[in-house]
């Protein structure tokens, strides 16, 4: 579930390993291009964390948000 909290949302994903990972993110990378909307992300191990917020909009979250986090969860 994305939490909106400072104007952010934000959601952790969990993996089996570093690999699942890193595939999750190479596939959300091309969300990020389709849409020119890219997320403040990290990855330790297995898990990786966005943050998403148009920084265009004052850093707010915005419509372009909410597609983008639909579009990672219909992964």
């Amino acid at each position: 579930m994305w939490k909106e909290s400072n104007n952010t949302l934000e959601k952790t994903f969990t993996f089996k390993n570093f690999s699942e990972a890193f595939a999750f993110m190479s596939r959300v990378a091309m969300i990020a291009e389709k849409l020119d909307h890219h997320p403040n992300w990290s990855n330790v191990y297995n898990k990786v964390t966005i943050q998403l917020q148009t920084h265009s909009a004052g850093n707010t979250v915005t419509a372009l948000d909410r597609k983008f986090a639909k579009m990672v969860d219909d992964l």
